[in-house]
């Protein structure tokens, strides 16, 4: 997985990862040396000693890099504001072993927005994995749960994992079938 594009990291301080595909997770100790593999949507994939490791964006620190920033939207944001916002942080959500965002993968297939008392709104999605038995299955949903619930006036991301339809590449966008070739 290393390659002359990766960039080589030291981690600065302990820091909670979850080793790819497994979904294990595990602290990587202060000191340990590796390589970023890939740096999208706010997370990290490190290689390490020969494993892939995924490191959340709030841990980004441990590596010398900046955290993401805090997302902003008006108190009188429209339900279609919130969901431009909601399409825009499904698509900072990636598979650490794949360079495409869970959207240009096909792999969401509803978003629903839903109004709570107090002007408070929840947001519902169903998506899919490439491969029903993937082990970065629970990693994906905690990661869309935790990005759509960032969200201001979003305070619950319900996330169903469902596998009907069954993925397939039809469903992946243009750009995504031309970059990985799957045309």
């Amino acid at each position: 997985m290393y390659s002359s594009s990766s960039e080589p990291v030291q981690f600065e301080r302990d820091c909670a990862a979850v080793m790819v595909p497994a979904g294990e997770s595990v602290t990587l100790p202060a000191g340990t040396y590796g390589y970023i593999t890939q740096a999208l949507g706010g997370s990290y994939t490190v290689f390490v000693e020969g494993n892939l490791f995924r490191i959340a964006g709030k841990d980004a620190d441990a590596l010398g890099k900046e955290p993401p920033e805090p997302l902003e939207l008006d108190d009188n944001a429209s339900d279609e504001q919130v969901e431009q916002l909601v399409w825009r942080q499904l698509r900072t959500c990636f598979d650490p072993e794949i360079p495409f965002n869970i959207v240009d993968l096909g792999l969401v297939y509803e978003v629903d927005l839903r109004h709570r008392d107090g002007g408070e709104r929840e947001v519902g999605v169903k998506m899919t994995l490439t491969a029903p038995g993937c082990g970065m299955g629970e990693i994906l949903v905690d990661d869309v749960r935790s990005k759509l619930e960032m969200i201001p006036t979003v305070t619950e991301a319900d996330v169903e994992l469902v596998f009907d339809p069954p993925w397939n590449r039809t469903m992946m966008s243009e750009a995504a079938r031309l970059e990985t070739g799957m045309l």
